[in-house]
C-alpha cells in the first residue's frame, strides 16, 4: 500500500490524541512516536517508519510541530541520525536493528564515530587501530582514535579497524559497533582553541567486541564506511536552513543593526558572500530532494566543501566589521559541551569554530579529490599504494 500524505496525518492524529503532548512523558511520547512509524517514515515498518516516501516526513513534522509535540534533539543526537542509522539500516542484521535503531532515534543512546587516527585522518584508509579475532570468537581491539565529537557522552560507537595486514589498506578494515561503557575505553578530552573540548581522544586497550557486534561482512569496512561518510557530509553540508540561517544571519544582523561600521568594501564582500550562501542554501536543498530516490553519493562533498569555505569568509567578514570589538572573546572556560554548535556565542567564537569547518568531516583536500573524480569524472590522481600490503607501507 502506498502511504499517501493523508494517512500519514491520520495517523499523525491518532499519536497526538493517544498521546497528548501536554500531559505524556517527553520519551514516552518519542518512543510511541517511534512505534507508530512517524519517526522517519522512510524507514520500513517496524524500524520507526512505514516505508513511505523521504518526502512525506515534513508531513508529520508539521503536524507534531503545530500540536506542540516534543522532537528528540536532534542536534545532540546527530551522529547517530544522520550516520550510524542509514549504515545500521544498510548493512545491519534485522536483530541490528531491532535493538539499535529505537533508542538511538529516541536520543537514549548517543553515539559517535570513532574513525579518524593521529596517523590516519585524510588518509582514512591508513589506520592502524587492530581487532584480532580469538578463536572464531570475540573481537580483541587495540588502537587509539581522534577528534572524536561526543565521546563523552556516547553509549555506542561506529568503529573501523584493520583486520588483516597482509592486505592492501583498503581492503583489511572491518566495521563495528563498540559499546562505549566496555572495559579498556578510555576518552579524554582534547581543548580546542574556543577553549572547549567539544572533541575527544579514544583509547582502546583490549576492548572485545562480539562479532554479534560486527556490520557488514569481514574485510568489507571500507564499503560500509563510505555509506557513513556520505551521509556525514550530507548531514553537515546539506543541513536545512531558513534564508539567513547558519553562518550569515549573525554577519547580516550585525550590519543591519550597527550602520557605523558600514563601509563601501565590507558591503560589497558580505552581498557577494550572503549571495553565495543563498545558492549554498538552495542547492542543498536540491540535493535533499534528489535523495529521496537513493542513497547520498559524492555530491555531498561539494555541498561541505561549500559549507567550510562559506563559514570561514563570512565569520571572517563579520570579526573585521566589528572592528576592535571583533577581537574579544566572551569566555574561554573549559567545557565538554552536548553539542556542536557552528554559529553560536560570539563573532570571536564563531570565527574560531569555523578554522575546524575545512578538517571534520573530511578534509578540504579530500573533498575536492572526490569531487573532481567521482563528480566531475577527471583521472584519477596516481596512487602507488593501492596494491601494496598495509604492513608494508611506509609509515
Amino acid at each position: 500500500m502506498t502511504v499517501t500524505a493523508a494517512e500519514l496525518r491520520r495517523r499523525t492524529a491518532e499519536l497526538l490524541a493517544a498521546h497528548p503532548p501536554a500531559t505524556t512523558d517527553r520519551l514516552d511520547f518519542l518512543r510511541a512516536r517511534f512505534d507508530a512509524g512517524l519517526a522517519w517514515v522512510h524507514y520500513p515498518q517496524g524500524l520507526g517508519g512505514l516505508g513511505a516516501p523521504r518526502s512525506l516526513q515534513v508531513v508529520v513534522d508539521a503536524e507534531l510541530e503545530a500540536a506542540g509535540a516534543p522532537d528528540n534533539d536532534p542536534r545532540r543526537i546527530g551522529i547517530g541520525l544522520g550516520m550510524a542509522a542509514p549504515t545500521i539500516l544498510k548493512y545491519g542484521t534485522e536483530e541490528q536493528k531491532q535493538r539499535y535503531l529505537r533508542p538511538l532515534w529516541t536520543g537514549e543512546e548517543v553515539w559517535c564515530q570513532l574513525f579518524s587516527e593521529p596517523g590516519a585522518g585524510s588518509d582514512l584508509a591508513a589506520l592502524g587501530t587492530r581487532a584480532v579475532r580469538e578463536d572464531g570468537g570475540d573481537w580483541v581491539v587495540n588502537g587509539q582514535k581522534v577528534w572524536t565529537s561526543s565521546a563523552h557522552l556516547a553509549r555506542w560507537a561506529i568503529l573501523i579497524a584493520r583486520t588483516d595486514p597482509d592486505v592492501p589498506k583498503h581492503a583489511g578494515i572491518t566495521y563495528f559497533l563498540c559499546d562505549m561503557t566496555d572495559p579498556g575505553v578510555e576518552v579524554r578530552p582534547l581543548r580546542q582553541i574556543t577553549g572547549e573540548a567539544e572533541f575527544n581522544e579514544v583509547f582502546l586497550t583490549g576492548v572485545r567486541i562480539p562479532d554479534s557486534r560486527r556490520l557488514g561482512e569481514v574485510g568489507d569496512g571500507w564499503r560500509v564506511a563510505q555509506t557513513t561518510l556520505n551521509n556525514e557530509r550530507v548531514a553537515i553540508g546539506g543541513m536545512r536552513l531558513p534564508r539567513e540561517g547558519g553562518m550569515i544571519g549573525p554577519a547580516a544582523g550585525t550590519w543591519r543593526e550597527r550602520p557605523e561600521l558600514r563601509t563601501h568594501d565590507l558591503h560589497q564582500r558580505l552581498l557577494k558572500l550572503w549571495v553565495e550562501s543563498e545558492v549554498a542554501r538552495l542547492t542543498a536543498e536540491r540535493l535533499r530532494q534528489q535523495l529521496v530516490a537513493g542513497q547520498p553519493g559524492p555530491e555531498g562533498a561539494g555541498m561541505k566543501l561549500a559549507f567550510a569555505r562559506l563559514n570561514q569568509e563570512i565569520s571572517g567578514l563579520e570579526v573585521e566589521l566589528r572592528g576592535e570589538e571583533g577581537l574579544l572573546y566572551d569566555d574561554w572556560t573549559m567545557r565538554r559541551p552536548e553539542l556542536v554548535d557552528f554559529t553560536g556565542r560570539d563573532a570571536g567564537y564563531r570565527y574560531l569554530r569555523s578554522k575546524g569547518n575545512s578538517i571534520e568531516g573530511g578534509t578540504s583536500e579530500v573533498l575536492l579529490n572526490i569531487v573532481a573524480e567521482r563528480v566531475l569524472g577527471l583521472p584519477a590522481e596516481p596512487r602507488t599504494d593501492k596494491d601494496v600490503a598495509w604492513k608494508d607501507l611506509a609509515r
